[in-house]
């Protein structure tokens, strides 16, 4: 169910969603955290809203989502309430910031925060310089970040480190889950030989990748390059080397191994939906996205 309240408040939005409570057999028991959505594009949000309302089967939420409409506009407030089958397991509370309006997210945000359960911002396109110092972030115990969808994917990968505070994560990281535990798994076989360099290779604009990159430097402690070209990850050990590669827009990767026979492993481009999904699974600090972030000033880019 979809309810548009235009040129409301906050009371009244409040009031629409204990009555559609009520009538419809919905409640808020069970909801284990908010789920705060800040875009100022309307096409993304919808993307958003479909990512979040997927995450929400496996976490249950209220998702609120922040957009912002006409800034030369009156400061007015238009509202839309998706319970039941447009909202997953969540209550989607859309709210659209006119005019000046738009400055005061978190004023507006407040009234519908869920009371005590953790709250987690996230920024599916361009987000703040420093997450944890917005005003949206100071409410949060996690915040989200996505370098795919900044208008410079690289230097936003790679600013994350100085606006660095402990709850900020990004979804280009949880991207490359199944990369790093592949490549864990294919070192852990013989023969158990050192790594004296990797090469990192794919899209230019690929922010998991320099992530990736990263993540390896940090670990390995040898010199790691960046190229552009076909996706693929090598390891170079003393007397043999571990690859992955796979077509950019592929679904099955290729494991070559000094030696041994190729493999070909299921390795496809992750949603948007499964990365906010594993974020949403732990809400403490990453030490390991931190260390990735820390891997990136060695990485020699090509």
């Amino acid at each position: 169910m979809i309810v548009d309240i235009p040129d409301t408040t906050t009371a009244e939005v409040g009031k629409q969603l204990v009555e559609l409570r009520e009538s419809g057999g919905a409640v808020t028991i069970g909801r284990v955290l908010t789920l705060i959505v800040a875009t100022r594009d309307n096409d993304q949000a919808e993307r958003a809203i479909a990512a979040a309302n997927e995450a929400s089967r496996e976490h249950p939420c209220r998702v609120i989502v922040l957009t912002h409409g006409d800034r030369s506009a009156d400061p007015t407030l238009d509202a839309q309430i998706r319970v039941g089958g447009d909202a997953g397991a969540s209550e989607v509370v859309v709210l659209r910031l006119n005019g000046e309006l738009a400055d005061h997210e978190h004023s507006v945000v407040i009234p519908f925060l869920l009371p005590d359960t953790p709250i987690v911002a996230w920024w599916p396109d361009e987000a703040p310089k420093v997450p944890a110092k917005d005003p949206l972030g100071r409410l949060a115990i996690r915040r989200i970040t996505d370098a795919t969808n900044a208008p410079d994917t690289t230097a936003a990968i790679k600013s994350r480190l100085e606006s660095y505070t402990d709850g900020d994560t990004d979804l280009s990281w949880s991207r490359i889950t199944y990369w790093r535990g592949l490549l864990a798994t294919a070192l852990d076989q013989a023969p158990h030989e050192s790594v004296v360099s990797a090469t990192v290779s794919g899209l230019a604009e690929e922010p998991a990748l320099d992530i990736l990159a990263g993540w390896l430097a940090s670990k390995l402690d040898v010199p790691v390059h960046r190229k552009t070209g076909e996706l693929r990850v090598e390891l170079e050990r003393e007397t043999t080397s571990i690859s992955i590669t796979r077509p950019q827009t592929g679904k099955t990767a290729t494991l070559r191994r000094t030696g041994q026979p190729d493999a070909e492993v299921a390795l496809a481009r992750r949603g948007t939906r499964e990365c906010l999904a594993e974020e949403l699974r732990r809400l403490d600090t990453d030490e390991i996205y931190l260390l990735a972030l820390n891997g990136l000033s060695k990485v020699s880019y090509e």
